[in-house]
C-alpha cells in the first residue's frame, strides 16, 4: 500500500464479492493486499474474484463494519496466475463454469487457460463433462466479456470512474473506446450524463487520441444550454451564447457560430424564430414545449359535448350544501363544463377550493370519471384533503416506469392514454414543460381540463412557466378570482398576501392576530430566535408540536439564516447526539435517529407500510421522522405520516433535514405556523413572488424575524427573473 498526498492507493487480488447492487454497481468486496485482507466499498461494477486490482481512495471507519477503503478510482487487470485463474473462473464469472468445472480447466491449461477458452474450442471440449456446444457456448460468452471487461480497463486508464465506463459501454458499446478517444465530449449526451466539466477532465488525459474537429466548443455550448435549463429556461436567443462560450471555452465568435451551426445540423441544437429573434432549444425540450401547444390545440378542436341545464344544477348544489357561489365561482364552474378547459387562478382566501368542489359535483352529476393530481405527494394529499377525492401524483396517475438506462417514462401516452372523461390538476404553478407535456399526451380527446393554481407564486423549479404562459397566451379561458371572502379578510395572513399581490405596503405592526413581525439586528441573533420560537414560545403559547406543526421557512440554503445552518441549530436543538442513538454522514451533514427528514426527490421503489397494508413510493416534498438506522443492514426506517418506509442506505442522498427548508421546497404544501427568517438575503432572492409563496405556506400564524426594511423591499420588488420560454408564442402560432 501507498499513499500520494490525501489520496491513497492499494493494490492486490480481489478474494470475494460480499454485496453488488446490480443496478447502480455498489459493491463491497474483500482483496488480498500482500496477506492483509482489506474490505472495499465503492461503485465497481463487474469486478470478480481472481482479477488484479488497484484502488486509488480513502480510508474511512464504519461503525459496524470497521475499517474500510472507499474507492473513487479502480484500474485493473485479468487474473495471470494459475490460482488467480482458478478465483475467477470459481466465482461463476462465466455463465456454465461452476467450481469443480473450473478446476479441470486450470488443471489441464494452466496460464494458457484465457487463451482457450478465446481461441480453442476443441481443446475446450476435451475436457470430461464440455461438450463441444458448450465449448463453444462457454467460448462465446468468455469473448464477449473479455471484450467489456478490456473495454473498461482501456476506459479507465484515461481516468474514468467505474459507473462512467459502464454508462459508456452501455450507450456506445463495443466501439467505445474508439469512439471517446475521438470525440470524448460525447459523454456529455443526455444518455450517458456525464457533465461537461467531468468530460474536459477525461479528455485531458486522453494523449493518445485525435479530437474531431470542436468537438469541445459544440459539447461547451450544449452544457451552457444546459445549465440554464437548471435555471427555468427553455430555451436561449442565439445572441446570448457568444459571451459566457467565450468564458468557459476560449472560443472566438466564428467558431461558436460554426459549431451552433452543426450541432443543429446533426439534431442535437433546435433553432426557432421569436418575433424575429433566432431562440436555440435542446431538442426534448423544443419537443415538449411544441407538444404542449398541439395538444391543446386538439382538445380544443375536439371539445366534450355541450351540457344542458346547468344553471339548474348550480342552484341544486348550493341548496344542497347551504352555500352561494360567488359570481366569478359560478363562472368557473360553468366555463369547466360548457368550454371543456379552464385555468382557475386567485390568492388565498378567494375560493378556490369552493369553486373546484363545485366543479367536481357538477362533473359526478354529469357521471363523469374525473382525475384528480398534482405534482408533489404534499400537493396530492392536500388536495385530496380539500376535495374529500382520491388525488396522484402526476407521475403515479401516469403511471412512471423505468427503462435500461434507468430513465422514467411513462406507460400512459398517446398510444395508452388515461380512460377518464375530466381532469382537475392542481399547484399547477408547480409543474414544468416536461411533466405537462407527458400529461397532455395521456389525455384522450374530448377530455376535459381544469388547471388550477396561483400565478403570483414562484414558477416551478424545473424549466418553463407555463401557468404563466397559458395565461398570457390566451389559448384557454382563464377565471380569476379576486373577492377575498369576509372570514378570510380576518386574516392578516391573506390581508398581507393580497397587499403583496397589489403592491402595498404590507402590515408588519400587528400584534394580536395571526401575523408577526420580531425585528433582529445580526443573523445570529435571527438564528438563535427562530429556534427559541419553534422550541418554546409558539409551542407554549398555541400548543403547537415543534416537529408536526411548525415549519422555517428560508428564503436561501446559504449564510447563517439559510437552511443549512438554521437545520444544524434546530437539529441540536430537538434531536442533539446522544449515547445509542445511531447517525450517518451524508454529503457534508448528519442524519440521526429522530431527525425531521424531507425526500428530495420522487421515488417510486421505495417500500412502505400503512395499517397492515403495502404499497410503494416516497415523493418530492414528503417529511417525515427517521426512525431507525440499521448499520449492519444499511437500511433506514422513516415515518412518512403513518407510513412506515424502508430505505436502503445508498438512497440517503436524497433525505435533508427539514426542520427549516427553502421556499421552493415548501411549495404545495400549507402549515399550521410558518416562521420565516429574513435577513441579509441576496438581492437574486429578494423578490414579492417569493415571500408571497412563504407567506401563503401558512395556515394560522406566521412569524417573521429580522429586518422590516428588508421584508418591505422584497414585497415592493416585482422584478420577476425573465425566463426564456416558447410556449406562449408555440400556442399563438398553432392558432
Amino acid at each position: 500500500m501507498d499513499n500520494a498526498g490525501n489520496v491513497e492507493i492499494i493494490s492486490g487480488v480481489a478474494e470475494n464479492i460480499s454485496f453488488r447492487n446490480e443496478s447502480n454497481g455498489f459493491t463491497v468486496l474483500d482483496v488480498d493486499c500482500n496477506g492483509e485482507l482489506v474490505t472495499v466499498v465503492g461503485v465497481l461494477p463487474e469486478i470478480e474474484a481472481g482479477e488484479t486490482v488497484k484502488f486509488s481512495g480513502q480510508w474511512v471507519h464504519h461503525k459496524s463494519f470497521g475499517r474500510q477503503f472507499k474507492a473513487e478510482l479502480c484500474e485493473r487487470s485479468m487474473p495471470k496466475t494459475s490460482a488467480d485463474l482458478l478465483k475467477y473462473l470459481s466465482s461463476g464469472a462465466i455463465k456454465g463454469i461452476g467450481p469443480s468445472t473450473a478446476l479441470k480447466i486450470v488443471e489441464a491449461f494452466g496460464e494458457n487457460t484465457f487463451d482457450v477458452l478465446e481461441n480453442d474450442v476443441d481443446r475446450l471440449s476435451s475436457i470430461k463433462g464440455i461438450s463441444k456446444k458448450k465449448a463453444e457456448q462457454i467460448s462465446n460468452l468468455f469473448r464477449e466479456q473479455f471484450a467489456v471487461r478490456e473495454i473498461m480497463i482501456a476506459l479507465e486508464k484515461y481516468g474514468m470512474k467505474p459507473n462512467e465506463c459502464l454508462k459508456a459501454f452501455r450507450t456506445f458499446g463495443n466501439n467505445c473506446v474508439d469512439i471517446i478517444k475521438k470525440n470524448p465530449y460525447l459523454l456529455c449526451r443526455e444518455n450517458v450524463g456525464i457533465g461537461f466539466e467531468r468530460a474536459d477532465e477525461i479528455a485531458s488525459n486522453i494523449t493518445d487520441g485525435c479530437f474531431e474537429k470542436n468537438s469541445r466548443v459544440m459539447a461547451g455550448i450544449v452544457h451552457i444550454i444546459a445549465h440554464n435549463l437548471a435555471n427555468g429556461h427553455t430555451c436561449l436567443p442565439r445572441d446570448r451564447i457568444f459571451e459566457p462560450a467565450k468564458a468557459l471555452l476560449d472560443a472566438d465568435e466564428d467558431t461558436v457560430e460554426e459549431s451552433i451551426d452543426a450541432l443543429i445540423a446533426n439534431n442535437q441544437l433546435v433553432s426557432y424564430d421569436i418575433d424575429n429573434r433566432e431562440f436555440l432549444f435542446l431538442t426534448h425540450i423544443f419537443k415538449s414545449e411544441s407538444l404542449i401547444a398541439k395538444r391543446i390545440n386538439i382538445l380544443k378542436r375536439f371539445p366534450p359535448a355541450g351540457v344542458n341545464t346547468l344553471d339548474k344544477d348550480i342552484q341544486k348544489i348550493e341548496f344542497e350544501n347551504d352555500i352561494k357561489y360567488e359570481e366569478k365561482q359560478r363562472l368557473a364552474i360553468k366555463t369547466a363544463a360548457q368550454e371543456g378547459m379552464l385555468i382557475l387562478t386567485g390568492g388565498p382566501g378567494t375560493g378556490k377550493t369552493t369553486a373546484l368542489n363545485g366543479i367536481l359535483k357538477i362533473f359526478e352529476k354529469q357521471k363523469l370519471t374525473v382525475a384528480l393530481c398534482a405534482s408533489t405527494g404534499r400537493a396530492a394529499k392536500r388536495m385530496s384533503e380539500l376535495t374529500g377525492h382520491e388525488a396522484k401524483t402526476i407521475h403515479r396517475l401516469l403511471e412512471v416506469e423505468w427503462d435500461k438506462d434507468d430513465k422514467q417514462v411513462f406507460a400512459r401516452n398517446m398510444r395508452n392514454p388515461l380512460q377518464i372523461h375530466a381532469i382537475i390538476i392542481d399547484e399547477l404553478s408547480m409543474v414544468d414543460v416536461t411533466l405537462f407535456a407527458s400529461l397532455l399526451d395521456a389525455l384522450p380527446l374530448g377530455c376535459r381540463i381544469v388547471l388550477v393554481g396561483d400565478s403570483n407564486q414562484l414558477p416551478p423549479v424545473g424549466a418553463g412557466n407555463v401557468l404563466h404562459d397559458l395565461i398570457e397566451s390566451k389559448a384557454m379561458p382563464v377565471v380569476t378570482l379576486t373577492e377575498v371572502f369576509r372570514q378570510a379578510m380576518e386574516s392578516m395572513i391573506v390581508t398581507n398576501a393580497h397587499r403583496i399581490i397589489d403592491g402595498e405596503e404590507i402590515d408588519l405592526t400587528s400584534k394580536d392576530k395571526d401575523f408577526f413581525m420580531i425585528e433582529k439586528s445580526y443573523p445570529s441573533i435571527v438564528a438563535t430566535t427562530v429556534a427559541d420560537l419553534c422550541k418554546t414560545r409558539l409551542p407554549n403559547a398555541y400548543g403547537f408540536s415543534p416537529l408536526n406543526d411548525i415549519q422555517v421557512i428560508c428564503p436561501s440554503r446559504k449564510g447563517e439564516t439559510g437552511t443549512i445552518n438554521i437545520n444544524r441549530i434546530l437539529q441540536n436543538t430537538f434531536n442533539p447526539e446522544a449515547p445509542g442513538k445511531k447517525q450517518i454522514n451524508v454529503s457534508g451533514y448528519t442524519l440521526r435517529e429522530g431527525d425531521k427528514v424531507m425526500q428530495i426527490k420522487n421515488n417510486y421503489d421505495i417500500v412502505w407500510e400503512k395499517d397492515g397494508e403495502q404499497g410503494t413510493g416516497i415523493f418530492n416534498g414528503d417529511v417525515g421522522i427517521l426512525k431507525d438506522i440499521n448499520l449492519s443492514d444499511m437500511m433506514m426506517e422513516i415515518d412518512f405520516d403513518s407510513k412506515k418506509a424502508k430505505y436502503p442506505m445508498e438512497f440517503s442522498q436524497e433525505i435533508e433535514l427539514a426542520y427549516a427548508v427553502t421556499v421552493h421546497k415548501s411549495q404545495g404544501n400549507e402549515f399550521e405556523a410558518v416562521v420565516m427568517p429574513v435577513f441579509n438575503v441576496v438581492s437574486q432572492l429578494s423578490y414579492r413572488n417569493l415571500l408571497y409563496t412563504a407567506i401563503t405556506r401558512a395556515k394560522k400564524i406566521m412569524v417573521i424575524v429580522g429586518s422590516s426594511k428588508q421584508v418591505q423591499i422584497m414585497a415592493e420588488n416585482n422584478k420577476v427573473t425573465r425566463r426564456y420560454s416558447a410556449l406562449k408564442s408555440f400556442l399563438t402560432d398553432e392558432k
